[in-house]
């Protein structure tokens, strides 16, 4: 099989991960996996079946059921499918953001779609994001890096980006909101959210998205040559 290469992005939430990711994936010209997304769906499952994420007893019993899909159209814009639906814009909602924090910490949810990660980077070139990529789920990834900022820039991102999407949420029921999934992914006993030793640390406080994708570029060259 054809050598590929993975880079794995970590860290926490408003860091600008998604955005990052995908377009370094497209300057890269491979394929863009955000594993949030991916517990984001399985997060709006269980609430469509009225399971609380924090049900772990449920998301084991209906894990099985959910079928994931991945796809992507021509602006190479990740969409998520579940069971025949795509369900790319449902799952963008601080309430699912949240479910996925609590039911990304469920062994049995974590085993299931642990496979379906790795299996792409196997078979593809892929920069891949979200909270454990470096750490658990692509160990051996040719470039890491950990992505943060402060949490007022994070709250202040994803603010305006649910605005942007008509959603009128206060910027301190999003700061709130994000310092609560902070401490659910930090504190998680699966998988927590930390910075893989051999990852590089890159704080976009103080960067726009120009500069945050160019000190990005660089990491990668520097660390594959491509």
């Amino acid at each position: 099989m054809e050598k590929t290469y993975a880079v794995a992005i970590d860290g926490p939430a408003g860091a600008g991960k998604s955005t990052l990711a995908r377009l370094l994936a497209k300057d890269l010209g491979w394929y863009y996996v955000d594993t949030g997304a991916i517990y984001r769906t399985v997060a709006y499952y269980l609430r469509l079946l009225g399971i609380s994420p924090r049900d772990a007893d449920g998301a084991a019993r209906y894990i099985d059921e959910v079928n994931i899909q991945i796809t992507y159209d021509p602006q190479g814009v990740q969409h998520m499918w579940m069971n025949g639906l795509d369900v790319t814009e449902d799952i963008r909602t601080p309430e699912i953001s949240q479910g996925a924090s609590l039911v990304s910490a469920h062994p049995p949810v974590r085993r299931a779609l642990l496979e379906m990660q790795r299996d792409l980077a196997r078979r593809h070139n892929v920069v891949m994001d979200g909270r454990d990529i470096g750490t658990v789920v692509l160990p051996e990834a040719a470039v890491k890096l950990f992505l943060t900022a402060s949490p007022e820039v994070r709250a202040r991102r994803r603010h305006a980006e649910l605005a942007a999407k008509g959603k009128k949420d206060a910027y301190d029921q999003v700061l709130s909101d994000l310092l609560r999934r902070d401490a659910q992914d930090a504190t998680r006993a699966i998988a927590p959210l930390r910075q893989a030793p051999d990852a590089v640390l890159l704080d976009t406080t103080g960067l726009d998205i120009p500069q945050a994708l160019a000190a990005m570029r660089a990491i990668v060259k520097e660390k594959t040559g491509l």
